[in-house]
């Protein structure tokens, strides 16, 4: 196999690799339709771990460079970004696949029987707008823990998934802002704002965060970030440049929406402090289960800063909480009872383990 991964290079593996394949589609040595390599062969081959390939392909299938098909691989596509968010669901569902030797199920079966007995017939009735009261009390707790946010289990709403948080936000701040977007960001998330009815603009992406310039330019009222890991550029934002967005926000009286996607998982950076520690008041924290737990748990939640609170029970508080309520208090009882963090802690030695097997 020709390709080849410089360890030298301040460039992650993945985006080195992600790149040779790119070309050699692009200059049609994979014709449409031909299966690309395996992900096992490439890792095999090349001394990487399993994820670190899956996050080429995944990059590749986002762009309409690969299609991925159950059960059978990536095949080459035409590199159209049409369709790009069903390939992603696709690409998602494919990776769940690979979860249940990670995933505690005979845990889960034991917290979902638990719940079955202590609340009975209390899981057929209709949750809070906001939320089950346990679910919001435990994510309070755990974000005292594992993120040094002090919240009120009031401040925080349960919905299913954040892009659903995301039309929230749009819903609650009003379409008279202009909502910036990292550049390049998840194509989703711009999608999710503009068929909200946001105006949207993207603001250019440097090594450590969006760019001063382009931030200082910009006319948004509403900045949505994902300072941990911002796809596909896998850009971390320094310490510095959180400081910056919030020291915006607060000279603009603007708000930050804080995507804190894929954080718990850290393994080799220090925990960086959150936005939302730095501008309470400015912040609106956003954070789901999706990568933690499972594709399929669609919880996310969302952290009000407390002056908005009085205004999103004017605007939306007649909105249904759209997570079951057997499912909140599921997932309480498994934070509660320490699992959650236990499958964290398992999953960050596995990605150690496996980011040092591959120096």
């Amino acid at each position: 196999m020709k390709y080849t991964i410089d360890r030298t290079m301040h460039e992650s593996a993945y985006l080195q690799l992600y790149r040779q394949l790119r070309q050699d589609i692009a200059e049609g040595i994979y014709s449409p339709g031909a299966k690309l390599p395996s992900k096992r062969q490439l890792a095999e081959e090349l001394g990487l771990s399993l994820i670190t390939v899956e996050h080429a392909m995944e990059l590749l299938a986002d762009e309409g460079y690969a299609v991925p098909r159950q059960r059978s691989g990536f095949y080459a596509g035409s590199g159209s970004q049409t369709g790009s968010t069903s390939v992603r669901a696709t690409v998602t569902q494919m990776s769940l696949g690979d979860m249940p030797e990670d995933f505690p199920f005979s845990v889960l079966a034991r917290v979902m029987r638990k719940v079955l007995t202590d609340y009975g017939e209390r899981i057929l009735m209709r949750s809070p707008g906001s939320g089950c009261e346990e679910l919001r009390q435990e994510l309070a707790d755990y974000l005292l823990r594992s993120r040094g946010l002090r919240v009120d289990p009031e401040q925080i709403i349960i919905g299913s998934g954040a892009e659903y948080l995301y039309g929230l936000v749009v819903q609650l701040l009003g379409r008279d802002r202009v909502y910036a977007q990292e550049k390049p960001c998840y194509e989703t998330i711009r999608r999710v704002y503009a068929v909200n009815g946001a105006v949207c603009e993207g603001l250019l992406m440097e090594k450590d965060g969006i760019s001063s310039e382009a931030l200082k330019k910009s006319s948004a009222g509403v900045l949505h970030v994902t300072p941990y890991h911002s796809y596909p550029s896998g850009v971390t934002a320094s310490a510095a440049k959180r400081r910056e967005y919030a020291v915006w926000a607060q000279e603009r009286g603007a708000y930050i929406v804080e995507d804190d996607y894929d954080s718990e998982l850290a393994v080799s950076l220090p925990q960086i402090e959150t936005i939302a520690s730095l501008a309470p008041e400015r912040v609106i924290y956003v954070n789901t289960f999706s990568k933690t737990l499972a594709p399929s748990m669609r919880t996310g939640y969302m952290v009000l800063p407390k002056e908005l609170i009085r205004l999103y029970r004017e605007r939306l508080g007649f909105c249904s909480c759209t997570v079951p309520v057997f499912e909140q208090l599921v997932l309480a009882e498994f934070i509660r009872c320490g699992e959650l963090e236990r499958h964290i802690n398992r999953l960050r030695r596995k990605r150690r383990a496996e980011e040092s097997g591959q120096h």
